[in-house]
């Protein structure tokens, strides 16, 4: 039988990668509809070996794109709201988030240069 929380929580999981080689990461991003930007953030980071959420504290201003990519205001700024060791556990966090505050996902891959 399809689960959709299961199936939702693999692709969590599945975005929340690091690739050494390349200096890429998954980074997934927690949007609020009604403000239309970042409320938390979550990746790898490889300089503590773990997995990050981060809970957005300023934004830039909201002036989507031209060409329409970003339609929601960035994140500037976070506090750290959790680590975790796997990248299942970051994973449940963030379905437990997007739950408490009906939030909706966004994912980017960002490289070394824009990871920091």
């Amino acid at each position: 039988m399809f689960n959709v929380d299961q199936f939702a929580r693999q692709l969590l999981i599945e975005a929340l990668f690091y690739d050494e080689e390349y200096g890429a990461l998954g980074n997934v991003s927690l949007i609020d509809p009604e403000s239309v930007r970042e409320k938390y953030l979550a990746s790898y980071d490889p300089e503590r070996d773990t997995f990050l959420i981060e809970e957005a504290v300023e934004w830039e201003d909201l002036d989507a794109d031209e060409d329409g990519e970003i339609d929601y205001a960035l994140a500037v700024d976070g506090k750290e709201f959790g680590t975790y060791e796997t990248p299942e556990d970051a994973a449940d966090q963030l379905l437990a988030l997007a739950r408490e505050h009906s939030l909706a996902p966004s994912f980017m891959i960002l490289f070394d240069e824009e990871a920091g």
